[in-house]
């Protein structure tokens, strides 16, 4: 008889936020793959957790998944975690999950930990609508990633490095508007916990100052009503103006400007 895959979320920060149900199923499990066997290893000592662990992560998961398949189908019960949060969402995860799945294994994943979700809770910002973005193209792409995402009425949360914290929110503040409202919380459940709010304009200014560190993720405000309802008015007094033909032009020079913006960052981060 087939295992099953558990998919375990941990802590994002205080160990202390580990389900009942997760440590159970931790120390039940015949296998526990881990992202970094090393940083797993001090949750799962805390927990007096001592069963086998197997690291599987981004590097290695396209080779790892049909071994750790065959061994779910061959009666093995295998738990997955990351270093912190819920696997599959911006960590390693969807591959496995999507095999097992196909294959007709049960996969369980466990309610839990995720910086996302406490993150827009807490912003202020409308949370019955949101889409979830990760982590935006670290080279080539970020320009336009933002740009489709401009009118986006839902408020939209990213996942963001410390050290291109100011740069993507001078891009949203170019592309989505200075005064767009949105909050950046930092070290979630950790700490030093701390949740800075205002319009892009206003954060990108403060951070300039004050080096942001640790993990981060930023919540953006999705356009409003009337933000769309303007830019179509504004677009048809310039077509009533000038013409569509000089509207064309002005939309292939937008599309030009991304595509120099985001060549740009690719030059700028080849080096690093």
């Amino acid at each position: 008889m087939p295992g099953i895959l558990y998919i375990v979320p941990t802590p994002v920060g205080n160990l202390e936020d580990m389900t009942f149900r997760a440590i159970k199923v931790l120390k039940e499990a015949d296998l526990i793959l881990a992202e970094d066997t090393r940083t797993s290893s001090v949750l799962l000592r805390h927990y007096d957790i001592h069963g086998k662990l197997q690291s599987h992560h981004k590097y290695n998961e396209h080779k790892t998944v049909e071994l750790v398949k065959e061994r779910i189908l061959g009666g093995l019960n295998v738990a997955l975690i990351s270093d912190a949060g819920t696997p599959g969402i911006s960590d390693p995860g969807f591959l496995l999950a999507r095999a097992c799945a196909n294959e007709g294994i049960e996969v369980q994943t466990l309610p839990g930990a995720t910086a996302c979700i406490p993150a827009i809770v807490s912003s202020g910002l409308p949370c019955d609508r949101f889409c979830f973005e990760g982590f935006l193209p670290q080279k080539k792409g970020r320009t336009s990633a933002l740009a489709a995402l401009a009118l986006e009425t839902r408020t939209m949360i990213f996942y963001e490095s410390p050290y291109r914290l100011v740069k993507t929110l001078e891009q949203m503040a170019s592309l989505f508007g200075d005064e767009r409202q949105c909050s950046v919380a930092r070290e979630i459940s950790k700490l030093h916990e701390e949740h800075k709010r205002g319009s892009l304009a206003e954060l990108a200014a403060w951070f300039r100052e004050h080096e942001p560190k640790g993990e981060i993720v930023i919540v953006v405000a999705g356009c409003s009503d009337l933000a769309p309802k303007t830019a179509v008015k504004e677009g048809k007094g310039r077509e009533e103006k000038t013409g569509e033909g000089k509207e064309r032009s002005s939309k292939y020079k937008l599309k030009h400007r991304i595509e120099e913006e985001d060549c740009g960052e690719e030059e700028s981060e080849g080096g690093s």
